[in-house]
């Protein structure tokens, strides 16, 4: 009879499609640990393909427009923080494309979306990333910044798209269709997988200032207005990467 550890080990290097084989070929083994095995297999099973589920959710939107070539989700973050760029992420995946565990990058950890935007980019038709200075910000307002983003991610895209797919927003000056989603990000894998790379994007360079900010430490707040980040203001001032139409209440 084959050992625990094992038997254990076959387990964990099993792809989802080989567990039914597994638990034929090995399931009439009745020891406690054994059992615990298999029922972990089964709940890891279970587990995949609800999150198959979840993911199928989020193609209504693509699967609705399947007609269009290339279909492209478009995404922003950092429109609140007091510091550093508003970063925008558009993504064109291929018909059919299911990437696991996509969701809404604020649902996500640090780590599932880097894991994640590798993967997306890999796998994408095209994507672009746009980035608006904080300078550019004060200068145009950050809703007018955010469709510059927008539009600047829009035209790095090879093919160009022919919907967009947009987190709530239409955004002006495009000439292809626009579908604003209401909470897009929770609803359509093109929106949210634009909106992680956006985010890794934006976190990645915060992290890479904070090394010449360090007063600020925007690695930990990435710009946003946590109370030591606005102590840290009211203390040393702003730098250069604070937005100063936002700061008015602070220094």
């Amino acid at each position: 009879m084959i050992g625990l550890t094992e038997l254990k080990a076959k387990a964990k290097a099993l792809d989802i499609s080989e567990i039914d084989g597994f638990l034929n070929e090995y399931g009439a083994d009745e020891r406690a640990g054994a059992l615990k095995i298999f029922e972990d297999c089964k709940k890891r099973k279970e587990k995949y393909f609800k999150e198959l589920e979840r993911i199928d959710n989020m193609l209504i939107y693509e699967n609705r427009y399947f007609d269009f070539a290339n279909i492209c989700g478009i995404d922003e973050v950092g429109r609140g923080p007091l510091a550093g760029p508003v970063v925008a992420g558009a993504v064109i995946l291929p018909k059919g494309c299911k990437i696991l565990y996509v969701n809404d990058s604020k649902k996500l950890t640090a780590k599932q979306r880097d894991e994640l935007s590798e993967e997306i980019m890999d796998k994408a038709v095209s994507y672009g990333i746009g980035v608006v200075s904080p300078e550019r910000i004060d200068e145009i307002n950050i809703l007018q910044a955010t469709y510059e983003a927008m539009r600047a991610a829009v035209s790095k895209l090879e093919p160009a798209p022919d919907l967009l797919l947009n987190d709530a927003v239409r955004i002006p000056g495009l000439t292809m269709r626009q579908v604003p989603i209401i909470k897009g990000d929770a609803k359509s894998l093109s929106i949210a997988s634009a909106s992680i790379i956006a985010k890794v994007t934006r976190d990645r360079y915060m992290e890479f200032v904070s090394d010449k900010y360090p007063e600020y430490d925007f690695a930990s707040n990435k710009g946003y207005g946590s109370a030591a980040h606005i102590e840290a203001l009211k203390k040393y001032g702003p730098c250069e990467i604070h937005r100063r139409s936002f700061i008015g209440n602070f220094v």
